[in-house]
């Protein structure tokens, strides 16, 4: 049986982290007027409906807004919203802490974002027990 990542109380997170390396997932830097940079494939450490932890090969700043393709079986969502919270290194690479926008602004909430991660979280929160 998997364990998932547990709170203690120096862990921000509202809710526990699942295991979910099998996701495939690609990080796309926001540029200036729209432009986004060149996607950089990453692998997913773990998740929850609020966030993502993700091992890359390449540092990206804290507060960096970027965009998320993620894909799984049955999994399929783009341009997901996120927001850089923390990077360090890790392993052969760094590994970059993400907060999804949906849920950093009130007007930013999008209940068709977060019912699909949600149902990611809740496949990968089964898959873990």
């Amino acid at each position: 049986m998997t364990e998932n990542m547990t709170n203690n109380s120096a862990d921000r997170r509202i809710k526990d982290r699942f295991p979910a390396s099998c996701l495939r997932v690609q990080l796309r830097e926001r540029g200036f007027f729209g432009r986004g940079k060149q996607p950089v494939t990453v692998t997913c450490l773990d998740m929850n409906r609020y966030g993502m932890a993700v091992l890359c090969p390449r540092p990206v700043d804290v507060g960096v807004r970027l965009f998320l393709d993620i894909e799984g079986k049955y999994i399929s969502e783009s341009r997901v919203g996120a927001r850089v919270i923390a990077c360090q290194p890790f392993q052969a690479g760094y590994r970059i802490s993400l907060q999804f926008a949906y849920c950093l602004d009130k007007n930013a909430y999008s209940r068709a974002m977060d019912n699909a991660l949600s149902r990611i979280e809740g496949f990968y929160n089964r898959y873990a027990s």
